[in-house]
């Protein structure tokens, strides 16, 4: 029957791709199927008159068979089963289309061609096995955010993650409006940019903040002296080291981090870590009351402490107990004295 429809249409010279095959094998049998039942069924049945016909063609092209209407001589029936034949190659046809296009939009997305609609994510760009399956998991460990991995045509030819439904996929060239486009990075809330050295870098960020200048922007770099170069690209970016991957999520999830980071390992910085052991006789014994009098004292900070042969505790509960030789680590504006810390008031 397909072949029929595919001859007809050849000969009249129209072309049936696609979707258009089906209606035309249903068209086909429904007007065929028709003239050949008004011909060869009784006028008394009813069953050929325009108001019944269209009932009986697709109760019996769907294979349903309610039996309100039927035809009542031999050839009539066999006009029903070439009905019935007729309806199960247009259904074959229209899930075998379906199926096509299921295959089609599945396979644009495994290979990152499809574009996306998103609002308020995170676009990762740049892949390295291994490496970028671990940033991709910290910067969904909490969850709740959309996340893009945007990859070069050459790093890989399909998503490199399949199995993270919660990840989309984008493949292109990174520095073009297209990729910015399937994206969405006009609406994302913040741009990672990992990839294979600092001139890709510089290039990609400058398509990123052309694409949205507001966006929160965080770069690795192999050398950090590229930031200020970045910075007239966009004036707020963020630069980790590329050795430094942990940093580089959390940046992304908590701006300004990253300057804190820097500024707590950087000597002569507004906040230095140091440490000190609790001295004898020090009145402060749990680590709220440390806390407090560092704070008020000296504008210090407790983060962390460790008994003698203990582990390091990071911020330890409030009534945890610091004995004497507790070392204290803190950040402060410079170190405490010695002696103001026996004197401990």
């Amino acid at each position: 029957m397909p072949f029929l429809v595919a001859r007809l249409a050849r000969l009249l010279r129209v072309r049936l791709p696609g979707w258009r095959l089906p209606l035309a094998v249903a068209v086909f049998v429904f007007l065929s199927s028709w003239a050949a039942m008004a011909v060869v069924e009784p006028a008394s049945t009813g069953i050929a008159s325009p108001g019944t016909y269209w009932w009986y063609f697709v109760v019996t092209a769907a294979t349903v068979g309610y039996g309100d209407v039927y035809p009542a001589s031999t050839a009539g029936r066999v006009v029903g089963a070439y009905v019935i034949v007729g309806g199960i190659v247009t259904l074959t046809l229209l899930f075998t289309q379906l199926s096509a296009a299921l295959q089609t939009v599945r396979g644009k997305r495994l290979r990152g061609l499809v574009g996306l609609d998103l609002t308020d994510h995170v676009v990762l760009l740049g892949y390295t096995p291994g490496r970028t399956a671990r940033i991709v998991a910290e910067l969904t460990a909490e969850g709740g955010t959309p996340l893009v991995l945007c990859t070069w045509d050459d790093d890989v030819s399909e998503d490199p993650l399949p199995e993270r439904l919660d990840v989309h996929f984008v493949r292109g060239d990174l520095t073009s409006p297209d990729v910015m486009t399937r994206a969405s990075v006009a609406r994302a809330r913040t741009a990672v940019i990992d990839v294979r050295d600092d001139n890709e870098a510089l290039a990609v960020a400058l398509a990123v903040t052309h694409a949205n200048p507001r966006i929160h922007l965080v770069a690795a770099l192999r050398d950090l002296g590229r930031l200020d170069t970045l910075r007239y690209v966009h004036a707020d970016v963020q630069g980790v080291q590329w050795h430094m991957p942990f940093l580089l999520t959390e940046e992304a999830n908590d701006p300004g981090i990253a300057q804190v980071y820097s500024d707590l390992m950087t000597s002569g910085g507004h906040g230095n870590t140091y440490s000190a052991r609790v001295p004898e006789g020090f009145p402060h014994r749990t680590f709220g009351d440390c806390q407090t009098w560092f704070g008020r004292t000296f504008g210090a900070t407790v983060l962390a402490l460790r008994t003698d042969g203990g582990p390091l505790v990071v911020s330890p509960g409030w009534n945890s107990s610091v004995p004497e030789g507790t070392t204290l680590y803190y950040v402060a504006g410079q170190r405490i004295d010695a002696a103001r810390l026996r004197a401990g008031s």
